[in-house]
This record gives C-alpha cells, sequence and structure tokens, in this order.
C-alpha cells in the first residue's frame, strides 16, 4: 500500500485518524491543506511528515497564479513557514523542505522550469522513502531469527511512511523470509498508534501479533516472552534518540532484562549538529489524555502533561537500523551524512 500519491495537482492520502474502522482519502489541494493535515496527525509518522511537507510545496508551485519565478520562490519560502510551524520534533519535515527548496533555488529557467523540477523532487523523494524503507527491512532481518518475538511501539510501519515502514519493514522482511515471527505490539497511549494502526497493518499481512497495554511491557519481558524490541525514530541526535512518548521507558526496561533494543530509521532522520538538550519536545493538546474519542475521562479542569515524544540515550540502544546498515551508536560520533542537512 502506497501512503502517499501525487495525481494532477492532488495529493492523495489516507485520513490515519478515521482507521481502523474506517478508510477516508484525504484530497490535499494546496499546501494548507497539508499543514492542517500534519498537524491534525491525519498524516503522521516522521518520514511520511517529511514527504507530506515536500507535496505541499509541490502544490504551492502547481497551483500558484504568478508568471514569475521571483514571486513563485516567495510563495515557496511562505508556504515552507506554515509547513515549518505543524509539529517541531520531526527532523524528517525540516530536512524535506529544506531539499525542495534548494532544488527550486538551483535550477536555473523560468516558472514552469522552476514549477516542475519542485514537482519532480517531491514525487522522487516519495519513491526514495520506499525504496530507502526496503533496505532496511533486508538490514535489519539480519538482526531476527526464526522463531523471535519482537516488541514494537507506536506505529512505524507503511503508514508511517510513503510505503514498507522502518520497524516494520523489518518485520515484513523478515516475514517474507519465511521467519516464523511474533509481534507484540503496545497500544501507544493517548492516541493509540498501535492499537490503530500497527495492529492493523500486521493483520492485513497475516503476521501474527498480540496487544498489550502499554503498561504491560515489564510484565512480558519478565515473563521472557520478547527476544528483541524494534522501533521506529523521529529524530536521532549525537546522544540519544528521539521517539513516541513511552520508548525510554521501553528501552530500560529492555536493557533490564538483557533484551536488544533497535531503533529502524532512515538517514534523513539523523540530526548529528545536534544533542538531546537542544531539541524541542512537542507538547499537544490536553484533550488527548482527558477525553477518549470526544468522551471525557478525566474531571475537568485536571492539570495535564501531554508530550508527544521522549527522549532514549544511546547507552540504551544495541543498533540504529539504517538503509547503508545497522550502525552502532558509537558511530553516530563519526560518520559524515553530507546529503543530509537539514536547516
Amino acid at each position: 500500500m502506497r501512503t502517499l500519491e501525487w495525481k494532477d495537482g492532488v495529493a492523495i492520502t489516507i485520513d490515519q485518524t478515521k482507521l481502523p474502522t474506517r478508510t477516508i482519502l484525504l484530497n490535499m489541494k494546496g499546501c494548507g491543506d497539508v499543514a492542517s493535515a500534519i498537524k491534525e496527525m491525519k498524516i503522521r509518522g516522521a518520514p511520511l511528515i517529511g514527504v507530506a511537507a515536500a507535496f505541499g510545496l509541490a502544490l504551492t508551485a502547481y497551483h500558484s497564479k504568478t508568471l514569475r519565478r521571483e514571486q513563485l520562490m516567495k510563495e515557496l519560502e511562505t508556504s515552507a513557514q506554515i509547513l515549518r510551524k505543524t509539529r517541531p520534533t520531526a527532523v524528517n519535515l525540516f530536512w524535506a523542505i529544506n531539499r525542495v527548496l534548494t532544488k527550486a533555488k538551483e535550477t536555473t529557467g523560468d516558472k514552469k522550469e522552476v514549477t516542475e523540477a519542485v514537482i519532480n523532487e517531491a514525487k522522487r523523494m516519495a519513491n526514495e522513502d520506499i525504496e530507502v524503507n526496503h533496505k532496511m527491512g533486508e538490514h535489519g532481518s539480519s538482526l531476527v531469527e526464526n522463531g523471535d518475538v519482537i516488541l514494537t511501539h507506536c506505529n512505524a510501519g507503511g503508514l508511517a511512511t510513503v510505503g514498507y515502514g522502518t520497524a516494520l519493514g523489518v518485520i515484513f522482511a523478515s516475514w517474507e523470509q519465511g521467519k516464523k515471527i511474533r509481534v507484540i505490539a503496545t497500544e501507544t497511549r493517548p492516541q493509540l498508534q498501535g492499537a490503530r494502526l500497527t495492529a492493523y497493518e500486521l493483520k492485513r499481512e497475516n503476521i501474527p501479533v498480540t496487544l498489550i497495554t502499554d503498561n504491560m511491557v515489564g510484565f512480558v519481558m519478565a515473563k521472557k516472552q520478547v527476544n528483541l524490541v524494534i522501533v521506529g525514530a523521529d529524530r536521532i541526535v549525537k546522544d540519544a534518540v528521539i521517539n513516541k512518548i513511552g520508548t525510554y521507558s521501553i528501552a530500560v526496561l529492555a536493557k533490564a532484562h538483557d533484551i536488544p533494543f533497535y531503533v529502524a530509521a532512515p538517514i534523513s532522520t539523523m540530526d548529528l549538529s545536534h544533542t538531546s538538550s537542544e531539541v524541542i519536545i512537542e507538547e499537544r493538546e490536553p484533550k488527548e489524555v482527558t477525553h477518549f474519542r470526544s468522551r471525557r475521562i478525566a474531571p475537568k479542569n485536571i492539570e495535564v502533561m501531554n508530550p508527544a515524544f521522549d527522549i532514549t540515550p544511546t547507552k540504551y540502544i544495541s543498533g540504529i537500523i539504517t538503509e547503508i546498515g545497522v550502525l552502532s551508536p558509537e558511530d553516530l560520533n563519526h560518520i559524515k551524512f553530507e546529503r543530509y542537512k537539514h536547516y
């Protein structure tokens, strides 16, 4: 399944807030539509957010009424600013915007040629995402043994990418190789991405999956029911991995129970010019915690914390699965990724 497609000046995606009970397509016709979808988590997952932002700029270029290159560049910069303000933590968003704007600036010629360059770059990024995910799956599957039970958190599958997935891509690749694996998926409060999306994706592929609440992780590890953990990432910095809230707790528990803890993420998620202390952790609306499907489950006027992500220091990480291979945390200190400049 391809999660995001371009068709005649419309970017088409799935409204992930409606899954798994309903499959509703969103037809996004402008940058504002894309920005709203990202902010409302109709589009989510770091790699998908990045490509969606690229498509947002492509929509600006496609529908621009100007005949002047200079005016188009201003419109692209304005759209970029709108997209940058949607979600602050996932670095793929900023990487994608920077890549498309750089392509536009480097393209010589008139407004038409810049427009074509922007659209083609966004399409190229979408295709690259699928290719990268398959490579990650291939590298990561070497860590999976026949009969393993893999625990995963949140959703890092085809729905978090243009297709195939990061952490789930490793699971899919292992399953396709004939390995008899099972998956334990956490529900992932408060938005339930594990229950709604990961369980949905695995069940669709007929991969055995058991859904647990977030606070059962220690229990299943203590019962020796988990062989390894594989999660995705929204940003990887010099000293840590930033991923869905709850990841840090799982990593600490995995360390305590001597269970390997792997992160699967493309190189575009690397932000090695920063440390964890410099990362803005998105704080989302209290209603996500105080309500369930619009029904209040907590007292009125209760104080709420709702960070979308947490920080896992690299000392808890066994390896980082990328499209170029499985890296050790120490590799982050000396590998240079010149292609991927986020700012």
